[in-house]
């Protein structure tokens, strides 16, 4: 996970209400599953931004880019994740951690981390994976217009925290029709964190109806 400062407006133009934003910051994240219960082994990449709502501290998110089709599906359509086909990959390459995503032949984001420079606070870490996630989940009626939109809240749970890391990171993001990561510019990469653990994706709960 790497987290970069980008530009607030567009930032805004993005997240919707009633989720409010603090400082305009990115995850950028590339997350291995090499065990899925039901799905097998695949990669995620995407972007989440931290935001809070009704007082509480977590995280959007704004995309996803998968290698497997079973869980794109799944996930859009119990939780509304943002889910799409791509080719993302994570490995260690000899004293780096390096995250690309291709969209079919083309290279969108590059992210490169020092490999386990410094242990990482296990107890901040472990905080943040317990904070509440938010989706918008938008389900089209059979004449195009939205028959459901709503905001959802999930939290990952059963969470055994086998270690965490930080160290110097760089974030690369190229424009792309399909897969616009970059119209969240990286202006300045903040932190990064590499975690190893078991979890679980807990099912989620509608927290705002906008269409009622």
């Amino acid at each position: 996970m790497l987290t970069y400062r980008t530009d607030p407006e567009r930032l805004r133009a993005i997240v919707p209400e009633p989720l409010e934003l603090g400082a305009p910051l990115v995850k950028y994240e590339f997350i291995r599953m090499p065990n899925s219960t039901g799905f097998g082994d695949y990669t995620e990449s995407g972007q989440v931004i931290p935001v809070s709502f009704r007082g509480r501290q977590g995280g959007y998110t704004h995309c996803m880019f998968l290698n497997d089709h079973p869980p794109i599906a799944g996930g859009r359509e119990l939780w509304g994740f943002p889910k799409k086909l791509a080719d993302p990959k994570l490995h260690a390459e000899i004293d780096t951690l390096v995250g690309t995503l291709d969209y079919g032949p083309v290279r969108v984001a590059t992210g490169t981390m020092g490999y386990k420079h410094r242990a990482a606070d296990l107890d901040a870490v472990r905080a943040s994976l317990t904070a509440p996630n938010y989706l918008l989940k938008i389900i089209p009626h059979v004449d195009g217009s939205a028959r459901i939109c709503e905001l959802v809240e999930f939290y990952l749970e059963d969470i055994n925290l086998k270690g965490a890391w930080t160290g110097p990171a760089a974030l690369s993001l190229n424009p792309h029709a399909l897969a616009p990561v970059a119209e969240l510019p990286v202006l300045e990469v903040i932190s990064a964190t590499h975690i190893l653990c078991d979890l679980t994706l807990g099912l989620g709960k509608v927290v705002f109806d906008y269409l009622k």
